[in-house]
């Protein structure tokens, strides 16, 4: 997949006329439409003004190549930490309504259980030793300072997983150390949630959470591995196609080396 393509596609071309001749000159041809200027993500040459202008220090940072992936990548990760975010304030509101209606809902239970136990007969089920019943019991044994609680740390975890996918998405270098940390802390209770038993949805979400870890320590250079910020800054710029044709620019004119 081309992603500098896609990425164009839907957000359109971005172009740049660098005060710098040289380099002005190389994103720059006359078409029989006009004058066309280089696309700094996907190199095309689109007819038309460019959209920005400038000394080329002040263009825009604009993402290509395997950095541009990373990218989608990110965001792909950041709407699946929306998501769980949402569907555990779901949770949490479920819980304080439970909080609020309990003795309803405990008198409701207690009135329907024995009219469930005829058709439990009839297919085997032995409610007495159902897990389901068991926790239902206990929930409604729980006291509403604990249901509070309950209810407030499952809201404090939905707004971390809330703030992990704000950093995420806007691609911000403290979002990628957050969403590390947060991600690492429960790690160890997921992996004791697979000792008490093992389930699809428990190892995908194991298998997704170890990945995301690996995958943005070691790309994204963090706690100072592979050069660490330095080093992932450096080849960010190394990327741009403004340094691509400044370096070529300077090779032709004899400043550096070939």
């Amino acid at each position: 997949m081309d992603w500098a393509l896609r990425a164009c596609g839907w957000h359109g071309h971005y172009t740049y006329a660098p005060d710098e001749p040289e380099l002005r000159d190389r994103l720059r041809i006359d078409t029989v439409a006009g004058e066309a200027w280089r696309c700094l993500r996907c190199g095309t040459f689109v007819p038309g003004d460019p959209v920005g202008s400038g000394p080329a220090d002040h263009a825009p940072e604009v993402p290509r190549g395997r950095l541009l992936r990373d990218r989608w990548l990110m965001r792909a990760l950041a709407i699946e930490r929306l998501l769980r975010g949402l569907l555990l304030v779901a949770a949490a509101v479920v819980v304080f309504k439970f909080r609020s209606s309990r003795e309803t809902m405990r008198a409701a239970f207690d009135q329907d259980l024995p009219l469930l136990r005829p058709f439990a007969d009839q297919i085997g089920w032995d409610i007495d030793r159902s897990k389901l019943v068991r926790l239902a019991g206990e929930a409604f044994d729980l006291s509403n300072t604990t249901l509070l609680w309950i209810g407030f740390g499952i809201l404090a975890y939905a707004g971390l997983q809330v703030l992990e996918a704000v950093g995420l998405w806007l691609i911000k270098r403290w979002g990628e150390y957050f969403a590390v940390v947060a991600t690492s802390l429960f790690l160890p209770l997921e992996i004791y949630e697979l000792t008490e038993k093992i389930t699809a949805l428990r190892i995908g979400a194991l298998v997704v959470n170890i990945a995301a870890v690996v995958w943005l320590v070691y790309s994204k250079r963090l706690f100072g591995l592979r050069g660490g910020g330095a080093a992932y800054h450096a080849e960010h710029s190394a990327e741009s196609l403004l340094s691509v044709e400044r370096s070529a620019v300077a090779v032709a004119v004899g400043t550096v080396p070939v």
